[in-house]
């Protein structure tokens, strides 16, 4: 299988150059036969305007395929892939007939594009089993060696477990039975995932793993990711690691507020006949409220009001501040709607105009679940470090009923690789999630925070 190894960029590289050649054909052909011939005859193009077309409309759709994850075939989950191709479909060909209706300065009918997108449909289902096949058969599940230190990671072994088709945990070790036990079990495996443990048998570890050319994935601890945004020094002949732990610069925060601004104001334009509707019907459901709001916090532990629509029973919290759970009995028929379209958070783009949230940042938690998790994990604080955002690295990539500890992970993460491409990046995969139901999942019955292992 190592050997195998070395050609796996290769044999994904050819898959994704056949995909995108038959994107190719399909579309110069509808472009050649059909749309070609409805442009202007004084705007007609020559030979090489033809081809500029057809290779803008291959690079969109190479751009949209590789921020959604669709090429990542051995990586993602059977229908995570499929989903991503066929939204990276349906963003492209969206952007393809704005530019064909600008190209004749006319409103062209779709139905040809219609039918080139049901064939483009069936191929990458063809494509997507038929690399999944071939990545399943030249790469199996991967034999994995656990080290583990204080408890065993239970909830971390569900989630490998989940990816049979990846990962098998084929031994389980503690730091605490020595490095000459771990040696013996690391040569029985071809992998060594570290999860939970101090650094210093860590680095033991890894600096066997490395010698011994073992691949290793490691759990990375929240000072992992600190360093990992560090910028490197050459002041002397010893390398430096420089964290600058204040946020964002004062450039990136005038950028980032602009941004906020203009983006706001676009959506509110855009967001503002669906407001309408959803506003409509959530007070003739139960003549009720339509807005929500609740005290929540931002940079600096500011506390600010945010504003939501209504999607639970007007009595939901009598008995005190949770999160919702699955199944939660308390939210309304139009409020399970809204939820899992995320529509309940539109109004949310007045807290952004009002400089309280950002468009991209960490979601802001209540000051009394702060408070628990701050208890139980002091790091959480760390997310304060930037203004609360409508969407954020730990939605994109984690879920609702994600644990705080990895929240706390996964916004570091985005503050210490923070850059507008980022931001942008973030709010074009928010629309990758809209429709995922795992991320909009409560916490269970028997939890009124992401705190797990005892009832809080």
């Amino acid at each position: 299988m190592k050997k195998r190894e070395r050609y796996k960029k290769i044999i994904s590289g050819a898959e994704v150059l056949l995909l995108m050649a038959l994107h190719t054909y399909l579309y110069a052909t509808l472009w050649y036969s059909y749309y070609s011939a409805l442009i202007p005859k004084r705007l007609q193009f020559y030979r090489r305007g033809h081809w500029a077309v057809i290779a803008m409309y291959i690079l969109v759709l190479w751009l949209f395929t590789k921020l959604y994850g669709g090429f990542k075939v051995g990586y993602l989950r059977l229908f995570d892939v499929i989903y991503s191709q066929f939204l990276s479909l349906f963003c492209s060909n969206v952007v393809l007939y704005i530019q064909i209706c600008m190209l004749t300065r006319d409103y062209v009918t779709p139905i040809p594009l219609f039918v080139m997108t049901g064939i483009q449909a069936c191929i990458i289902l063809l494509w997507v089993f038929g690399c999944r096949f071939l990545y399943m058969k030249l790469y199996p599940p991967r034999n994995l060696l656990l080290v583990y230190g204080e408890k065993t990671p239970v909830d971390f072994i569900n989630k490998i477990n989940a990816r049979k088709d990846k990962y098998f945990i084929k031994k389980k070790i503690h730091v605490s039975e020595g490095m000459e036990k771990i040696k013996a079990a690391i040569a029985e495996c071809e992998a060594v995932m570290i999860c939970e443990t101090a650094s210093h048998p860590r680095n033991e570890v890894l600096k066997y793993c490395f010698i011994h050319s073992v691949r290793t994935y490691v759990v990375p601890k929240v000072t992992d990711l600190m360093l990992m945004g560090s910028d490197e020094i050459h002041l002397f002949d010893t390398p430096l690691l420089m964290s600058r732990n204040q946020g964002l610069s004062g450039e990136q925060a005038a950028v980032k507020r602009l941004m906020d601004i203009v983006l706001g104001l676009i959506a509110c334009v855009i967001a503002a006949p669906f407001m309408l509707v959803i506003a409509i019907a959530i007070k003739v459901y139960d003549r009720g409220p339509v807005f929500y709001k609740q005290i929540r916090l931002t940079r600096d532990g500011k506390e600010f009001e945010i504003y939501k629509f209504r999607s639970m029973s007007v009595d939901a919290e009598k008995g005190g501040a949770r999160l919702a759970m699955k199944n939660d009995s308390r939210v309304t028929p139009v409020g399970k709607v809204i939820r899992n379209l995320h529509l309940d958070e539109l109004p949310q783009l007045f807290n952004i105009l009002k400089g309280e949230m950002s468009f991209v940042g960490p979601r802001p938690e209540r000051p009394e679940i702060f408070e628990q998790y701050k208890k139980e994990l002091p790091e959480f604080e760390f997310r304060l470090k930037v203004k609360a955002g409508l969407t954020g690295y730990a939605q994109v990539y984690g879920k609702y009923n994600t644990t705080p500890r990895d929240k706390v992970k996964l916004d570091v993460a985005y503050i210490e690789h923070y850059s507008v491409w980022l931001d942008l990046k973030l709010m074009l995969l928010t629309f990758k999630i809209l429709f995922q139901k795992e991320n909009t999942e409560g916490v269970d019955q028997n939890q009124t925070t992401a705190l797990k292992g005892k009832k809080n």
